[in-house]
């Protein structure tokens, strides 16, 4: 092996390794955090978020037409890295580091402006609030029930977690409501709420809402699922684990509503913080890792010729895995974002071609780091 190609991959593997180090099995977090990193790293002055900031590269609250997971988001960003920091050094913005922190905020940021959520459309939005007979009880600025808060004091359209356990929550008053009225409970689809939530997060009493999403450390989040009687129903073939490994909180609300009538009564209750650790617990972890296979992987770790120095210890460079689940699309852009650009010189240099990768290769590439 050339001098130079060595040096490279061992820059790259130090770099990569290093973020992983800090991974650790959860890393928190934090929408409002994520909110001000994208400011302070200046991400804003080319990307905008519901038209504020800047138009060089796309909104990143506009909805896009596809699935949009963070495995896509790491593999975009690692492909077109070479042309964003072309931009900004020809707009003369500095590059700030990312630490995995960091990029777990950014992430969270992301989710609570419903980025990683399928498109939707007000118009049918509204369509379902009549059908799905949610008028009937919820007005816009006041209830023609007087027990139903108004669409406006909803702050479940502010934070994904409280739109699931307030949907949870709020299915036994629903039933009771349903059946005094003689209707059939009203299940949803993903889309649906998805327009829903559209149509009501654009009303003039709501735009003003400040998005908000956390996923914390799960320390309790283990014992509150055992607690409340969810681990009862949800192991073997129906364990959360596998069934919401690709599911955003726009589906895992959707499919908590349509299962409360096969509930045991009374279900559970949940607070925001029960919700959040549960969530933490069972979904962030495996959301943000993706739906990657270690076989697949093994082979993308040899055809991008991460073999050729991990495999061997003679190289000296250090071996991809530092522990079970060490690895994820946050780690991913938090070591590209910190120190891809001394490996892009080197490449560029050396002229060797940036290693590019789609978003099940960047999946099934963790799933076999983390497989080590």
């Amino acid at each position: 092996m050339r001098p130079a190609t060595f040096a490279l991959r061992m820059a790259a593997a130090a770099a990569l390794f290093a973020c992983a180090s800090l991974a650790g099995n959860a890393i928190p977090g934090d929408a409002r955090r994520g909110e001000q990193i994208f400011q302070s790293q200046q991400c804003i002055q080319c990307h905008s978020v519901n038209g504020h900031g800047g138009h060089v590269a796309p909104d990143l609250a506009k909805k896009v037409d596809r699935d949009f997971t963070p495995s896509v988001m790491a593999s975009l960003m690692w492909n077109h890295a070479p042309d964003m920091w072309a931009t900004m050094r020809k707009q003369g913005i500095v590059k700030g580091q990312l630490t995995t922190e960091a990029a777990a905020d950014l992430f969270a940021y992301f989710v609570s402006q419903r980025y990683f959520e399928k498109p939707g459309d007000a118009g049918r939005g509204k369509q379902v609030f009549a059908a799905k007979h949610c008028a009937g009880c919820h007005g816009l600025t006041t209830s023609p029930e007087p027990a139903a808060p108004p669409v406006a004091k909803w702050e479940s359209l502010a934070d994904p977690t409280v739109l699931a356990q307030q949907m949870w929550n709020h299915g036994a008053k629903m039933r009771e409501q349903f059946a005094q009225k003689k209707l059939a409970w009203s299940k949803l689809t993903s889309q649906e709420l998805t327009d829903l939530l559209v149509y009501l997060q654009n009303q003039p009493e709501t735009k003003s809402l400040a998005g908000n999403f956390q996923f914390p450390p799960s320390d309790t989040g283990e014992a509150l699922f055992q607690a409340k009687g969810c681990t009862g129903c949800h192991t073997g073939k129906l364990a959360l684990e596998g069934l919401l490994r690709n599911q955003t909180i726009t589906d895992i609300a959707v499919d908590m509503w349509n299962h409360q009538p096969e509930m045991k009564q009374p279900p559970p209750t949940f607070s925001p913080e029960e919700m959040r650790q549960i969530i933490s617990f069972i979904w962030a972890k495996q959301y943000f890792r993706g739906n990657g296979s270690a076989d697949r992987g093994k082979k993308v770790f040899a055809d991008k010729s991460c073999a050729t120095c991990h495999n061997d210890p003679s190289s000296g460079a250090p071996k991809l895995a530092k522990g079970k689940d060490a690895y994820s699309d946050i780690t991913i852009v938090a070591s590209l974002w910190s120190h891809g650009p001394s490996m892009l010189d080197q490449m560029t240099a050396k002229k060797i071609a940036w290693p590019r990768f789609t978003a099940q290769q960047m999946s099934d590439l963790i799933a076999f780091l983390n497989a080590q």
